[in-house]
C-alpha cells in the first residue's frame, strides 16, 4: 500500500481538518480594502524560487486554521500544524502527505519544500504572499470554502485506511471499489472491497457535527472469495465497522471515520444517494 508520511494519529482520527472560514481583516493603513486574514480558504496561484516560476495545476490548494492546515500539493493531499505570529509570519510544521505518482512532480517537490519552516506573510486584497528566508514565495489567492457534504444519501468512496497512527492509500486493485452509502432511518449499503453488504446503523446525529458517532450493526455479505488488496481491504473495513461507535468529521467532500483505537477510513464524496 501507498502511505502516509508522519501522520500524528490525531490526523487518522480525522484525514479531515476542522478549518476557519476565510474572514476579513482590518486594513492595517486604517483605509482602503479590508485585508483578508491567513486563516481561510486559499488557492495556490504560483510558487517562484531561484530564478524560476512555476504555475501552479488546478487542485494545488492550502486550507489554514488556527493551529493546522491541509491541502493539495497539485496531486498529493498533505497536512501540518501551524503557529501564527500575528498576521505577519506562520511556522509550518509539515505534517502527512499521500505518495502518489503524479504528473506535475517539480511543482509538487517545490511546493512541499518551500511550505515549511517561518514564513512571512504579505497581505493584498484577497490574496496572501508567503515568503520563506531565502526569498522565495507562494502565491496563494482566495477562494470559497467547500460546503460540506451530507453525512447521509451521499455514496462515500473509500480512499485510505488508518492503522497505528499512519495511513494508507487504498490500492490501487481496491480503488474506487470499496464504497458505502448511509441512510438517515439506519441502514447502511455498499461494497467492502469485493463482497457486497449491508448493515443496520445508528446516528448520533445525521446532520454529522464535530464528534458525532455512527456505529454499525452486524454485517451481512455476500460470500465471494476475496484474496490479495481487495481482501485486505475487505477484512479492515470489516474490522473497523464492528469495532463500536466512529467518530465523524466532514471537511468539504472528505468524511473520517475514527475508532477509539485510532483505526479508521477517510472516504470521497461521489454522488447523491436517491
Amino acid at each position: 500500500m501507498r502511505t502516509l508520511r508522519h501522520l500524528s494519529t490525531g490526523w487518522a482520527s480525522a484525514l479531515v481538518l476542522a478549518l476557519a472560514l476565510t474572514g476579513c481583516g482590518r486594513s492595517e493603513d486604517g483605509g482602503g480594502a479590508p485585508l483578508p486574514d491567513p486563516q481561510g480558504h486559499w488557492s495556490v496561484e504560483s510558487l517562484t524560487t531561484g530564478d524560476r516560476t512555476l504555475h501552479a495545476p488546478p487542485a494545488a490548494r492550502v486550507d489554514i486554521g488556527a493551529t493546522e492546515a491541509k491541502g493539495n500539493y497539485g496531486c498529493n493531499g498533505f497536512t501540518a500544524e501551524v503557529a501564527f505570529t500575528g498576521t505577519s509570519a506562520v511556522t509550518v510544521t509539515p505534517g502527512a502527505s499521500t505518495t502518489m505518482a503524479c504528473e506535475n512532480t517539480d511543482f509538487e517537490t517545490a511546493f512541499a519544500r518551500l511550505f515549511k519552516g517561518r514564513l512571512t506573510i504579505d497581505r493584498g486584497p484577497d490574496r496572501l504572499t508567503l515568503k520563506s528566508a531565502d526569498g522565495s514565495t507562494i502565491a496563494l489567492t482566495a477562494r470559497p470554502r467547500d460546503p460540506d457534504a451530507p453525512l447521509t444519501a451521499t455514496q462515500w468512496v473509500v480512499d485510505s485506511l488508518v492503522s497505528g497512527g499512519t495511513a494508507a492509500s487504498v490500492p490501487a486493485e481496491a480503488a474506487a471499489k470499496a464504497r458505502f452509502a448511509l441512510a438517515a432511518d439506519g441502514g447502511a449499503s455498499g461494497n467492502l472491497g469485493c463482497n457486497r453488504f449491508t448493515a443496520p446503523v445508528t446516528l448520533s446525529d445525521p446532520a454529522a457535527p464535530a464528534g458525532s458517532t455512527v456505529t454499525f450493526g452486524p454485517v451481512t455479505s455476500t460470500r465471494m472469495a476475496c484474496e490479495g488488496p481487495t481482501g485486505e481491504v475487505e477484512r479492515t473495513l470489516t474490522k473497523l465497522f464492528a469495532a463500536g461507535p466512529l467518530t465523524v468529521r466532514i471537511q468539504g467532500g472528505t468524511l473520517a471515520l475514527t475508532a477509539r483505537d485510532g483505526t479508521g477510513l477517510t472516504a470521497k464524496a461521489t454522488s447523491a444517494v436517491e
